[in-house]
């Protein structure tokens, strides 16, 4: 039986996941969580862990046998969980295919049995080796081929898209698409490629900032608050539902220059090392030359768009990631 206010996040004790969760449980919802901690973390949740409103379960959306009774009971699914980083791709590329595919495919088959909408949260790595200025989300996708292993993480998730717009079509299920872009915050880990938590922590410590290839390529950041934002809002709009809709920053900057601010903002000591690609990851490894979205739609759609300002993000952002970038 559906109760009001009732939200199930999958992925919920992640970084964009536990942020999520303190948002909706501010809101006055109440909040499911299943997470299996294979990227999460149960630390992330501190701060509502004795929430009566909160329950969660350590388990992978897969295999949670509670899945189907909180499905039934929820409005919306947020679908978060999923193969983090491109570290852990290049590690195991089939546990990025089956996680991103097995765990996505659970959701949809239970919001379709009960109802529930789903926000799935996609990732802008689907548009590949795009070279537009804007990346717009009816653009052709240019993906690399199956030989390298990067790309299995953009076709697990482009696949995982496919998925639930078909679920919406055949099935009518209300599902509406984010395409996240490079978000930072607080409890985001280095572990994993991050560049945001990797640069502030080397720049707290000391160490070098390792700048991969020539530092020229270009991406735009956007604050976790408004990432959570963007997502609470598209769940609102009626006109989202069969939607995919970009969700990032605005201001573009290249790695080169995230470093120097990085270091200036925070008046770090630190050097900046050039590292060539194949020394950071593997032979053949390709990198993007820029990856801009076009948020014309979630404009649009939402009436909004995100405002941080990524020199005062970096500033608030310097002391608790000293901290915790060098724990993980």
């Amino acid at each position: 039986m559906k109760r009001a206010g009732q939200t199930l996040v999958t992925g919920g004790a992640g970084f964009i996941g536990s942020h999520l969760v303190e948002r909706l449980l501010a809101e006055g919802k109440s909040v499911g969580v299943i997470d299996d901690l294979s990227t999460g973390s149960a630390k992330n949740l501190a701060n509502v862990r004795s929430h009566p409103r909160l329950r969660w379960v350590q388990a992978s959306v897969s295999r949670c046998v509670e899945l189907a009774e909180w499905v039934g009971e929820a409005e919306t699914v947020y679908h978060l969980a999923a193969t983090v980083g491109v570290d852990r791709v290049l590690e195991s590329p089939l546990r990025a295919i089956q996680t991103n595919l097995d765990e996505t495919e659970a959701v949809l088959q239970a919001a379709s049995q009960h109802g529930a909408k789903v926000v799935l949260t996609s990732s802008s790595e689907v548009y590949g080796k795009s070279e537009r200025e804007l990346l717009r989300e009816d653009a052709d996708l240019n993906i690399g081929p199956p030989t390298v292993a990067r790309w299995s993480y953009a076709c697990s998730k482009l696949m995982a898209e496919f998925l639930a717009l078909s679920y919406a079509r055949e099935r009518n299920l209300p599902v509406i698409i984010a395409r996240l872009f490079n978000t930072v915050g607080p409890r985001q880990s280095g572990r994993y490629g991050m560049v945001l938590p990797r640069f502030l922590a080397a720049a707290r410590s000391g160490q070098p900032l390792r700048v991969f290839g020539d530092g020229k390529q270009t991406r735009c950041f956007c604050d976790v608050a408004d990432t959570v934002e963007a997502l609470l809002r598209l769940e609102r709009c009626p006109e989202a539902p069969g939607q995919i809709v970009n969700v990032g920053g605005v201001v573009e900057i290249s790695m080169l220059e995230l470093a120097q601010l990085i270091t200036r903002t925070l008046r770090s000591t630190s050097t900046i090392e050039f590292v060539p690609y194949e020394e950071a990851y593997t032979a053949g490894f390709e990198d993007f030359p820029r990856r801009r979205p076009d948020l014309t739609k979630l404009k649009r759609l939402t009436g909004f768009l995100p405002a941080a300002e990524l020199g005062e993000l970096i500033e608030r952002l310097g002391a608790s990631f000293s901290s915790h970038c060098s724990s993980q």
